[in-house]
């Protein structure tokens, strides 16, 4: 998965525009018409997985196009706190005015990537597969969800569009899961299939009568879980949220 330019450049753009307001970097600025190189350095400081290079290089080219921005490591990497992730080369003030932005991306996105190994690690003797969800920052789907993927998660809907999944407050508009089936069955694409949220073994079983393939346990107990698995005559593919 990469992160298309068209949706990532104004992402930067606009990161850029907030932390130079009106005025600029007031503290770097002074360093704005040296002719002063530097080669800046960026190291983890704990052991986790890498996300975002592509980000910190668009921070740094934005402001400076001639800066030379050098991964040491890769989007998906497993690294150990002290390795050397980038370096940059290239005028003081255009590294200093961006350094802020371009760690705040990498950051926060190799912190999803991190938290997404340690999950995917803890079920890694199971069929079973971490899944991102809706629940996103607004305006950073696209990043986190490709840090998920960077950490050996998989991705879920990226929005409203990708597919129908009926949740509690749309069976309570509709009345009932039958019903709410009826209803979006003539909106659903072509070659894909309608997903129900349950919070009842009851409503499970409802499900499985209506034929629903995917089913989404939304909250339920790990006793709840097995049971559900246990009425699983129609081999449903099932997900857990929670």
């Amino acid at each position: 998965m990469n992160i298309p330019n068209h949706i990532l450049s104004p992402l930067i753009e606009k990161a850029l525009n907030e932390d130079f307001g009106s005025f600029g970097d007031l503290t770097s600025i002074s360093f704005q018409d040296s002719d002063k190189e530097l080669t800046a350095s960026i190291s983890s400081n704990q052991d986790g997985v890498i996300s975002g290079l592509l980000c910190a290089k668009m921070v740094f080219n934005k402001i400076d196009n001639t800066l030379n921005f050098m991964p040491q490591v890769k989007d998906a990497d497993f690294v150990k706190s002290g390795t050397e992730i980038a370096k940059i080369q290239g005028n003081a003030y255009s590294i200093l005015a961006g350094e802020r932005t371009a760690l705040n991306f990498l950051g926060h996105l190799s912190g999803i990537s991190s938290e997404t190994y340690k999950l995917v690690q803890m079920i890694s003797d199971t069929k079973a597969l971490i899944l991102s969800t809706r629940k996103t920052t607004p305006g950073l789907r696209v990043l986190e969800k490709y840090a998920v993927k960077c950490g050996g998660g998989q991705n879920h809907r990226f929005g409203l569009d990708y597919g129908i999944l009926i949740k509690d407050n749309h069976i309570k508009a509709a009345g009932s899961i039958s019903k709410a089936v009826e209803l979006t069955h003539n909106n659903k694409p072509y070659l894909s299939e309608i997903e129900v949220e349950v919070d009842t073994v009851e409503q499970f079983k409802e499900c499985q009568e209506l034929g629903i393939k995917y089913i989404l346990l939304d909250n339920m107990t790990p006793e709840q879980i097995k049971e559900c698995i246990k009425y699983n005559k129609n081999n449903s593919v099932l997900e857990a949220s929670g």
